[in-house]
C-alpha cells in the first residue's frame, strides 16, 4: 500500500519549485543584461555585489562561490580597468577591491539595466519588501 504525500510536503515541494524558477529567471536576466554591456554573468554579479570596498573573501561570499573563482573574475575586471586592488587598511595579508571611476559608472549602468523587466518588477515595492522579509526569515530559521 502506498501512502500519499502529506499536504505540507506537497506545499513545500511546490514552493521550492517556485523559488528555483525565480532564481533561474533572475540568473537568465542577469546573463542577458551582462551580455548587452559586454560582461560575463560572473563579472556582472561581481560588479552588482561591489557596493563598496571589500576583500576577495567578502566578494566571494556575496557571489556564493569560492575565493579562487572570484580571483579569476576580479583579474578580468582589473584588466578591463574596472576594479583595483588596494592594500587593506587593517590586514596586511588582504587586499581591498575598489571600483574605479569606470567600474562605478558601469555598475550604475548595470543596476539600471537589471531593474528593467526583472523577474521582480511585477511586484510592488511593498510586495518586494514582504518577499524579502519572508525569504530572509526562511534562510535564517533552523
Amino acid at each position: 500500500m502506498t501512502t500519499s504525500p502529506q499536504p505540507q510536503a506537497i506545499a513545500e515541494r511546490q514552493l521550492c519549485g517556485l523559488v528555483t524558477g525565480l532564481a533561474q529567471r533572475i540568473a537568465e536576466h542577469l546573463r542577458e543584461c551582462a551580455a548587452t554591456l559586454g560582461l560575463t554573468a560572473s563579472q556582472a554579479t561581481a560588479l552588482r555585489e561591489m557596493s563598496g570596498p571589500m576583500t576577495m573573501r567578502d566578494l566571494a561570499e556575496r557571489m556564493s562561490c569560492e575565493p579562487s573563482n572570484t580571483t579569476f573574475v576580479v583579474d578580468k575586471l582589473e584588466k578591463q580597468k574596472l576594479v583595483e586592488r588596494h592594500p587593506h587598511p587593517t590586514d596586511r595579508r588582504a587586499k581591498h577591491l575598489v571600483l574605479t571611476a569606470e567600474g562605478t559608472a558601469l555598475r550604475t549602468r548595470l543596476l539600471e539595466v537589471l531593474a528593467v523587466d526583472s523577474a521582480l518588477s511585477g511586484l510592488t515595492p511593498q510586495e518586494q519588501r514582504v518577499l524579502h522579509g519572508l525569504l530572509e526569515r526562511a534562510l535564517t530559521s533552523p
